[in-house]
């Protein structure tokens, strides 16, 4: 890793900061211990009997211990033999295995859908031992309870739809909401995730059953953030839905009218907004699959007065980041380099437009942050839409990729023209690095793929980031075979690697969310900062970005694995703590105010270990019941 930090110490702060987040923290010494808010302590019930076994939080089924049994009520109520929570895994693991195919509901019924109502059934009756199996099998079953099964869960929630979870807030509710919130029975939240199920995934509106991706995101942040599942609240805001099949569907679960629009779409968020902020006035929310007509609007509205952040536009866009920079490593060139990337864009809505202004903020860091560098950053990015190329030409340019829009003189120089298709585009510019955030399955077609060969970089880099997987804008299969074996692959949704022959392995990265939006949620949760700030969204990119070592990203990986989720969340939540630190955001969380964790943030794994003992891991606590 020397060489790699030789070539990035002269760089500007975003190379200083990256080299900060790779101290080796074996080098500093231990200063201190914490006691972990999230420690074992004892839970006081005010329930006996069958009433905590019907209590998912607090149900462990046959790992009650006899003392439990009777002080809670529970003798006889249970079979006689009390198994550890390893045995009581090992036991759902087989039944998981043996229950996937009868589970199906007939031949159209994908296996995957089976294994998401077994777990979602654990999940209704014991939430611990429901998150133990998640975290020991999060390769395995993040797929599952996320991207790209959530889709399909999506798709079919009003028939899915059993115990109630979460939250839903209607355009009926106007001038209710500020009551109906403390109907949620948990007087502390840290954590919401809200979707008006306008655009979910690529599979577009979906109305209510939206809220299926709410409840997939809060499960990665008690996953991997270690957010305590009983602080979680995952919501729906019901506007109506412009989904014609939905609305002539009388099992639809949601309003059958056609959405909100203008003004009384605004108040509705409005109203929601000042009131889960007046109930729970620490709470974080997430923002997620809103419309690109109104994600952009409701990001500028919302975040300079309140703790959200929108996953689309910010999310993809720093994990995007954090891909393009591994890009350039792995074609065996400096990170500084990366403000001479040639880079074609599919897609201008909100996650395509999102990716590009921060890439182009990041371009304009490493050239010195200057009016001058951010102005001639944008001329890196050729943004293809629908409608092909964006030029100043374009009638009715939406606001927010005008910025992006090609000089129609400088374009014709280049043999384009307004609208031009991608593959003239890419034919012509011959980029490094073609992105594809445009929802369109297959649309990296053997045309658009041949062309890319023509590439000025000796390795090319490919992100077909459209979720869920069929929307996927062409297969590592198909990059492989078609590009040849000296590419970079990233998809938003998991494929298996590539064997190319010779015992080589073309890697097939999967550039998801889920590496950055659990460390933003739980690094600006314990950093108690009243925003998220474009400095700790960068952080947490770059920091993704410095996980990988040299070594990996030579041979084409630019992601960790899945696997490594909890530990890289944490490190991600630190990098957000000190930069909301260094922006003297910080006003500290529970006992540690904003000067003891300036001093926390000083020594690298102080920070770290702060981070770790505050995350919640699923471990049954002790009962105690306390009449109500």
């Amino acid at each position: 890793m020397s060489n790699f930090y030789n070539q990035t110490r002269a760089a500007s702060s975003l190379m200083r900061r990256l080299k900060r987040s790779l101290i080796n923290p074996t080098a500093v010494s231990r200063a201190r211990c914490f006691t972990t808010a999230e420690g074992h302590r004892p839970s006081l019930v005010h329930k006996r009997s069958l009433d905590i076994l019907h209590d998912p939080w607090f149900n462990k089924g046959t790992a009650f211990s006899m003392t439990e049994r009777d002080r809670l009520d529970l003798r006889g109520l249970l079979p006689p033999n009390v198994m550890s929570s390893e045995q009581q895994i090992e036991r759902f693991m087989v039944d998981l295995k043996r229950l996937e195919v009868q589970a199906r509901d007939g031949p159209s019924d994908p296996n995957a859908l089976a294994k998401w109502r077994i777990l979602n059934r654990l999940h209704d009756r014991n939430e611990t031992m429901y998150y133990k199996v998640l975290i020991a099998n999060i390769e395995e079953y993040a797929p599952i309870v996320y991207t790209p099964t959530v889709g399909l869960v999506c798709q079919n929630y009003s028939g899915l739809f059993r115990r109630p979870r979460g939250m839903y807030f209607s355009a009926e509710d106007r001038g209710e909401m500020m009551s109906m919130v403390y109907n949620w029975p948990a007087d502390q939240v840290d954590m919401i995730v809200v979707t008006d199920g306008s655009r979910i995934l690529g599979l577009g509106d979906l109305g209510v059953q939206g809220i299926g991706i709410a409840i997939g995101k809060l499960d990665l942040y008690v996953a991997a953030a270690g957010i305590n599942p009983q602080r979680v609240l995952p919501v729906m805001i019901d506007v109506g839905t412009n989904n014609e099949k939905l609305l002539k569907n009388p099992l639809y679960l949601g309003l059958q009218q056609h959405r909100l629009d203008g003004d009384e779409y605004i108040a509705v968020i409005d109203e929601f907004m000042e009131a889960v902020f007046t109930r729970w006035p620490n709470v974080i929310v997430q923002f997620e699959d809103f419309q690109s007509k109104w994600a952009f609007k409701l990001l500028q509205r919302y975040r300079n007065a309140h703790r959200m952040f929108n996953d689309d536009v910010q999310g993809t866009a720093g994990v995007a980041i954090a891909g393009l920079l591994g890009a350039v490593r792995a074609q065996g060139r400096p990170m500084i380099d990366f403000p001479k990337q040639k880079i074609v864009v599919a897609g201008a809505g909100s996650a395509g437009i999102g990716v590009v202004n921060a890439a182009r903020k990041t371009m304009a860091r490493m050239l010195g942050n200057t009016e001058h560098a951010f102005d001639s950053a944008k001329s890196q990015f050729w943004v293809v839409d629908a409608n092909g190329l964006i030029t100043d030409e374009r009638e009715n340019i939406d606001p927010d990729a005008l910025p992006f829009a090609r000089n129609t003189n400088e374009a014709g120089r280049q043999g384009l023209r307004e609208g031009s298709s991608l593959v003239e585009v890419v034919r012509q510019v011959r980029p490094d690095v073609l992105l594809g955030l445009s929802g369109v399955g297959g649309l990296f077609s053997k045309e658009v793929l041949e062309a890319l060969k023509g590439s000025t970089s000796a390795k090319p880099a490919i992100f077909a980031m459209s979720n869920p997987t069929k929307n996927a804008e062409c297969t590592p299969e198909e990059a492989f075979s078609i590009v040849g074996d000296n590419i970079i692959f990233a998809s938003g949704s998991p494929f298996r690697d590539v064997d190319l022959g010779n015992g080589q392995i073309g890697h097939s990265n999967q550039g998801n969310n889920m590496y950055l939006f659990p460390g933003i949620g739980l690094g600006t949760l314990l950093s108690g900062s009243r925003i998220i700030s474009d400095g700790m969204l960068q952080a947490a990119a770059e920091h993704l970005a410095a996980y990988i070592t040299e070594d990996e990203v030579l041979k084409g990986m630019i992601f960790p694995p899945i696997s490594k989720i909890r530990d890289i969340t944490k490190e991600v939540a630190a990098a957000v703590v000190k930069e909301a630190v260094e922006e003297d955001l910080a006003e500290g969380y529970r006992d540690i105010d904003a000067r003891e964790l300036q001093k926390i943030c000083q020594n690298e794994e102080e920070v770290l270990e702060y981070v770790e003992n505050s995350m919640w891991s699923p471990e049954y606590p002790t009962l105690v019941y306390k009449r109500g």
